[in-house]
Order: structure tokens, then C-alpha cells, then sequence
């Protein structure tokens, strides 16, 4: 599964918690969850969702068969060592936000990476507005 000729020459140098990219790849869950922060840990330790469990199906196979872009609505889902190198498709409400995963994503939600509201940027009074805003009271 890992190989140094498959990881990016800008990934080699990444540690997470002292572990490098290789051996991250090498260990199991539970070792990994071990390095994880608390609240990713517990997650782990109940172990995945049906939903979780399909989307690790789908990740394996599109490894497997030299697929980019998987389309998921699970949110929740940990970022594991894995999915390094996939472009992982998120749902956030409205459409699928094509996320990058990338090694310093490790242990973060992949709703973190697909907002699902935008920031609000109001305009000037009377842009686009009703004939009784254009009048703005001078302080």
C-alpha cells in the first residue's frame, strides 16, 4: 500500500505528531488513534457508521482502480492516512465541494473543508435595494 514512489516529493518531509507519511501508512487503526486528538479517538474506538464504512468501500476501490473524485454527503468522516492523494466530492446542503486530501488534513472532519453557508457581503444602501433604503438618516 505505501511506496516512496507514489507519495508526493512535498509530502516526504510532513510528520504528524513525530510519525512520518510511510509510517503513518503502515500502522493499524488503533495505533493511529492513539496520535488522533481526543474527540477524533472516541469516534474511532466506537468504530464507523454504516454510511462511514461504505465510503472507506468506496475509497479502497477508487485506490484500487486509479479513481480521482468520489462523491460522499458524509461529513463526519475522519480523515484518515488513506485517503491521501483523493479528491473526496462533499456535500454541503446545495452542491459537492470537490475537497483535496492532503496530509496536514489529518484527523479533521471532512466537513471542515465544505462550508455550508456562505459569508455575508452586504452592498451599498440603495444598491439593488427598496426606493425607502436609498435614504440613509446622517448620524
Amino acid at each position: 500500500m505505501s511506496g516512496i514512489e507514489e507519495i508526493p516529493v512535498e509530502w516526504r518531509k510532513f510528520k504528524y505528531r513525530g510519525k512520518s507519511i510511510e509510517e503513518l501508512l503502515d500502522i493499524s487503526m488503533d495505533e493511529l488513534a492513539e496520535l488522533l486528538p481526543v474527540r477524533q479517538r472516541r469516534s474511532l474506538r466506537r468504530g464507523f457508521t454504516p454510511e462511514q464504512v461504505k465510503l472507506l468501500k468506496k475509497i479502497r476501490e477508487a485506490k484500487k482502480k486509479g479513481k480521482k473524485v468520489i462523491k460522499t454527503h458524509v461529513r463526519d468522516m475522519i480523515i484518515l492516512p488513506e485517503m491521501f492523494g483523493l479528491t473526496i466530492a462533499v456535500y454541503n446542503g446545495k452542491e459537492f465541494i470537490p475537497v483535496r486530501i492532503t496530509p496536514e488534513m489529518i484527523g479533521k472532519r471532512l466537513g471542515e473543508f465544505s462550508p455550508t453557508t456562505k459569508t455575508v457581503k452586504h452592498g451599498e444602501p440603495g444598491l439593488k435595494a427598496t426606493r425607502s433604503s436609498m435614504f440613509v438618516a446622517m448620524k
